[in-house]
Formats: structure tokens, sequence, C-alpha cells
């Protein structure tokens, strides 16, 4: 099998996963009532591609270890990202996420499930496969840069440790009583950045570029380098940080830290 025809093998592959996910969180939302299981999907999904890439790529282009690796970091980051999620999105008792709400014009059993295929699950499914083509591409190739992989493993480290350690800061303010925590959360990592987990994924998927897509070469490197383009673009100014911000800046004090702590990329606390 050519080059090329094993890349276009892995990329249908990768479409595939999407749409075999997708159509699970469909059926599962079904069950419970509630679009925003999607968002359990969606880390879920990933992990599937990376694991089935890797094992087609084997198949078609022989034994690399960087591919297993790529599906590692993949795993790693998609495991912990749906255990995070998986109570907000299937634990309110029936109740929907407002911002799937927001997104379907109504709960799931008002408008449908047809509308919400259209509307969250083919969506995500759609966007799920772009972002991942460098996980399936890389997945078809052997390596060409190594030091692409280094620096790649190294710019995930980063993003996962601020997403990680985000959650967990955020989770203990959220535990305590209302009356003993101050109105904004903003300290710790979110003293460096307003959105220190959604910093983080944006890293987590330009290390995973690095370590699948240019470690593979300079042209897999180009032909992919959109996708965690639009993935960072996406997490800032359309359904991450700019959505949430929408809330969070009717509550006391916001003003004030989003006067001195910035939006995306992080910089040292200033008093």
């Amino acid at each position: 099998m050519s080059t090329g025809t094993g890349v276009l093998v892995v990329v249908l592959v990768a479409l595939l996963c999407a749409v075999v996910t997708m159509a699970a969180a469909a059926l599962r939302a079904r069950q419970l009532g509630v679009v925003a299981v999607v968002d359990v999907a969606w880390g879920l999904g990933f992990v599937v591609t990376a694991v089935v890439t890797a094992a087609v790529g084997t198949a078609v282009d022989g034994a690399d270890a960087r591919r297993w690796l790529v599906a590692l970091l993949v795993a790693v980051w998609g495991l912990r990202l749906a255990w995070h999620v998986r109570r907000r999105a299937v634990g309110g008792g029936g109740h929907e996420d407002p911002r799937y709400a927001e997104m379907l014009g109504g709960s799931l059993r008002e408008v449908g499930m047809a509308a919400a295929v259209r509307r969250v699950f083919a969506v995500q499914g759609v966007a799920q496969w772009f972002v991942a083509l460098p996980v399936a591409v890389g997945a078809a190739l052997g390596t060409a840069w190594s030091w692409a992989a280094v620096a790649g493993v190294a710019v995930w480290l980063v993003g996962l440790v601020f997403e990680a350690v985000g959650d967990a800061q955020l989770r203990r303010y959220k535990a305590r009583p209302r009356d003993e925590r101050p109105p904004v959360m903003d300290r710790g990592l979110w003293g460096w950045t307003r959105h220190p987990n959604y910093f983080g994924d944006a890293c987590v998927w330009w290390g995973l570029w690095l370590v699948a897509g240019l470690a593979a070469g300079w042209l897999p490197g180009l032909l992919t380098v959109l996708s965690p383009v639009v993935m960072t673009l996406f997490l800032r100014n359309v359904t991450g940080a700019k959505l949430l911000e929408r809330t969070m800046s009717r509550r006391p004090g916001w003003d004030e830290y989003a006067a001195r702590v910035p939006m995306f990329v992080p910089r040292p606390p200033r008093r």
C-alpha cells in the first residue's frame, strides 16, 4: 500500500470512529434525556480514534513507537477529561446543561432527537474528526523529526498540568460554602489566567500536533496545522472562554479581576 493510500485509509478510519462515538453518545442522550452527555463522548472519542488509528497505522506501515506514544498521550488526556466532566454532564437528574439548552432552543424533549443530532452530535463529530487529523495522519507515517516529538511531549505536559491543576483548584473553590469564598476564583493558576483549563486544553493539542503531525515531517505538519489552530480559536472565542464569560461577568468583582488577569495566555499575577 502506498503512503498516500495509507494516510487516506487512516483518515477515513478516524472519521468512522467519530461517527460511531457520536452515534453512541446520541443513543445515551436519548436514554438520559440530556444532550450534555456529548461532553463525556468528546474526550472518549479522541481516545477511541487514537488507539484505533495507531493499530491501523501499525498494520499499514509497521511498528513505530511514536504512534503509540500519541495514543498514550491522547488516552491520558481524554480519560481524565471524561472523568472530570461526567458528573456535570449526566449528574443533573435529567436537567440540561444551560449551554446546550440555549444551543438547542429548549430541552431535548421539547426539540426532539433529530434537532439534537443536527445541532450538537453531528457538529461535534465533525469537529472531533477535524481536530484529530494530526493524530490520524501521524499514525499512518513514520517518524521524521524526533526533536518535534520531544518538544510536543513537553508542550502537552504543560497543557495537562494547567488543565488538571486548574480543574482541581476550581473544584476546591466550589466546595467551600458560598458565604466563605470570594465571588470570583482568583487563586492559584486562576490568578495567572482567567481560563487555565481552556489554555491547558489548547496546549495539549498543540503538543499532540507536534508529536503526531510535525514529527512525521514538514508536509504532514503543514497539512494538519489548522487542527490545533481551530481548536484554540474555539476554546478562546467560540464555545469556551468567551461563552463562559457571558455569565461570569455578572459576578461582583469580575471587572477588577478581568482588568488584572489575562483572559487566555497566562502571565504572573498582578495586584
